[in-house]
Formats: C-alpha cells, structure tokens, sequence
C-alpha cells in the first residue's frame, strides 16, 4: 500500500485506497501528512492541521502510538483525541497547539463543539478504516466534520470496502480522487488457514475453545456479547489458561490495560466483542477463534485479519454448534471458502494441530502481578477485579446520533463508565510489539 500510494499523496492527490488488512496503511497516509507539517510553522493553539479519523478508541490510541516517535524527531505535536479518556487534558493539549489529531467522530465533535478545537485549518484529512466508521453509525458526524474542514485541503480514504455510505463520501467529499486497489474486496490471505469445527453443545463448544486456546501461541477469540467475553475470559482463566475480556462496556482504563497486557504477553488470550476486529495489530497472533459465526462476511473476514498479517502464517477457526450449520455454509460461501463445519472434539488431531505446543496451566493464585506502563499510569491488571457490561458490545452507542450535527458549545456529558479496577494477568509470554497496519 505504500509503494502505491506514496507517489500520489506526496503530490498533493485526493487518493481512495482499499486494501486488504495488514497491508501498512499507517505509515502509507502518516509519512506524507508528517512530510507536510514538518515543512510549516509551529502549530497554532486549537487549529490542528492534520487529522485522521479512526472508528475505535483502540485505532485511535495505536496509530498515535506508531506516528509518535516520528512526529517527536520532527519536533512536531500530536493529540490522540478518543472517549473514556480525559476531556480536559485534550482541551489543555489543543490550547496548547497541536500539528496532527488523531481522533474518533464522537469526541472530536464533542471538543469542537466546545470550541476546544478549530478545523479550519486543517491541510490534510484521512478517514481510516472508513466502512467500519460508517458500518458504527458514525457517517452523520464524519460528514460534520468534513464540512467543517476547507475543501481544498487534501484528503485521503482508506477503506476495506467501497460501496454504499463510503460511496457517499468519496462522491461528496473526494473530487477527483485517485484510486488504489492493490487487491479485490473478497480476496484471501494466502498465509491465512481457515477451519469450521462443531461442536455438540454449548459447553463442549466451551472446551473446544479452550483445548485450541490452550497453546502457547497468542490467540484472539471473538465473541458477538459483552457478557460473552466476560464469561469466556473467566472460564479459560479457570480452566488455567490466562485470558482477559476486551469489550465497549469496560472502563477505557482497564481496556487499555487489557490491550497492553496482552500485547506484553501476561494473558495468552483475549477474548474480544468486534471492537477489536478492525485496525488493532499485536504482532504474534497465531490463532483468531470465533464462538459461533459472526454476523456477516465482511466481519467474518476483518476478525480474521488479526492474523496471519504482512506475510506472517496463522490460523482462523470457526467453532459453531449444529444449529447454526446453515449460516456457517452460507458464511464461507461468501468468502468463496468451500468447506463445511466438521464435528470436532478436544482431542481431535486437528485441534492439537492448530492448538501448538501446549502451555503450562496456570492456577490463579499463581498469575503474578503485571505491570503495564503507559497511559495507564504504570498500574498493570489486578487480580480479583469485577467483570462490568453485558448484552451487546456498547462501544459506539454514542455514534448513532441524529444527523443534524450543529457545532456550537454544548452542555451535554456522556454517562461515566463504572469503575474497573484491574483484572488477573498471567505468567509472561515472549512479548512483541503493538502497531497497526
């Protein structure tokens, strides 16, 4: 993607990119937008002159993180702009001056609404991952957003695919874009293996969860309710298998604190609602497990992309019940994958191939202490914290706003997430470096 793109962005082109996950979009949009700022003047306080928008609070953080040490050589400022985090603080580094915002719709709009953040100066746009953005309800305040952006300043789209509300955008907001597809909207990872196991019930579903957790590879499980990924972290870290949920119901604080030891390898397993699926990248991912089929094909596919990313081998499997046969078929139809779900049991041949190496079971008097630093305050997970949320994922409720978006000083304050302290953290696994693609 970055030897596609390159050439035309530092020309100054409006560029319409899709690609497949993995393909190293950030640095594609993130080189050209610091190549420009580096060029200007010392950043005006609450007129950014760069921003990129992302769908997820987790997106937002992680292309902060890969853009930071750059924009720190360039001697340049940057602001992850996100919910669950400090208003205030973000007001206080916009006051200050800024050069770049990375930044989720709902937040942004909540600052400029404020007049805590001017964007009529803003250069360069980016829109990453925008199909999800629009798929999260957010297409009202991007739109917002955009028109409050100049439109001669440059803009750039990155999205998996290119239909529906992104045709909207590109239409109104890209003139004359160039477009860059490096590949089709339904093509397949080549160092991607999917599988589909049966299982019987749902608690032999649960066993053959945690018999392919089980080994001492990082493995991501994807289920579609909080409660879900509450239930299935606890049971795994039961059964000896340290795991930690990731989900829109948990303070921001104990998601980054779950993100990070993952990443750090204190918890082998994270058990994730769909707001992981998209954008966030930890190195070492080596098995995507689903619980029961996601709701779609193009789910079914960005969960996938945890894995098996810029040319690296791994694992997709699917673990579903009888019921649910048909959905499956139809699933990996879409995909253009002919198989069909196998019965499976825990001691099956395939399942210690896909599981690797067993680890040690750890009890949970003997998961030490981690240690995360960071924007957690160096305070790492603790043990015996209180799981929160249920139902549904509830990270972008705020999203689907009515669409007429007014940015004028508002009173209106989201609802305090209930606080989490900490939760159980494992024996450390050979660590790896977060990023994004």
């Amino acid at each position: 993607m970055q030897a596609s793109t390159l050439p035309d962005v530092l020309a100054g082109e409006n560029v319409l990119g899709r690609a497949k996950t993995g393909s190293g979009k950030t640095l594609a949009f993130g080189l050209p937008i610091l190549a420009r700022l580096a060029s200007g003047g010392p950043a005006a306080p609450r007129r950014p002159r760069a921003l990129v928008l992302v769908p997820t609070r987790e997106l937002a953080q992680q292309v902060s993180d890969a853009l930071e040490p750059l924009t720190r050589a360039l001697n340049l400022r940057l602001a992850p702009v996100y919910g669950g985090t400090s208003i205030s603080r973000q007001i206080s580094a916009l006051r200050r001056g800024v050069h770049l915002v990375v930044a989720t719709p709902g937040r942004l709009t909540d600052l400029v609404e404020r007049s805590a953040c001017e964007l009529g100066e803003i250069e360069m746009t980016v829109l990453d991952e925008a199909d999800f953005m629009c798929d999260l309800g957010f297409l009202p305040a991007v739109r917002a957003l955009l028109d409050a952006t100049p439109s001669t300043g440059q803009r750039l789209l990155f999205s998996a695919t290119l239909d529906r509300e992104v045709e909207v955008l590109v239409r109104d907001y890209l003139p004359d874009p160039v477009l860059v597809a490096i590949d089709s909207e339904t093509s397949q990872v080549t160092t991607l293996v999917r599988h589909a196991l049966e299982a019987p019930d749902r608690a032999a579903q649960v066993a053959l969860v945690t018999a392919l957790a089980g080994g001492s590879g990082r493995t991501l499980v994807f289920v579609r309710t909080q409660r879900d990924a509450d239930r299935v972290a606890e049971s795994l870290s039961r059964a000896g298998v340290p795991a930690e949920p990731l989900h829109g119901g948990m303070p921001q604080g104990a998601r980054t604190r779950a993100l990070a030891g993952f990443t750090d390898g204190f918890y082998r397993v994270l058990v994730a609602t769909d707001v992981a699926a998209r954008g966030i990248h930890v190195d070492g991912i080596r098995l995507v497990i689903h619980l029961g089929p996601p709701e779609d094909a193009k789910t079914y596919q960005h969960r996938g992309g945890r894995t098996a990313r810029a040319g690296a081998d791994g694992a997709d499997v699917l673990v579903t019940l009888p019921a649910e046969r048909g959905k499956v078929r139809g699933l990996l139809r879409a995909v253009g994958i002919e198989a069909r779900p196998e019965p499976t049991t825990p001691d099956d041949p395939i399942v210690l191939e896909l599981a690797g190496p067993p680890a040690p079971r750890v009890s949970k008097d003997e998961i030490p202490q981690a240690r995360v630093a960071g924007a957690t305050g160096g305070r790492g997970p603790r043990v015996g914290a209180p799981r929160t949320g249920s139902g549904r994922d509830g990270e972008h409720r705020h999203a689907r706003r009515d669409g007429g978006h007014r940015f004028a000083r508002s009173g209106t304050a989201h609802g305090r997430p209930q606080r989490r302290p900490g939760a159980p953290a494992a024996a450390p696994a050979p660590a790896a470096p977060a990023s994004t693609a």
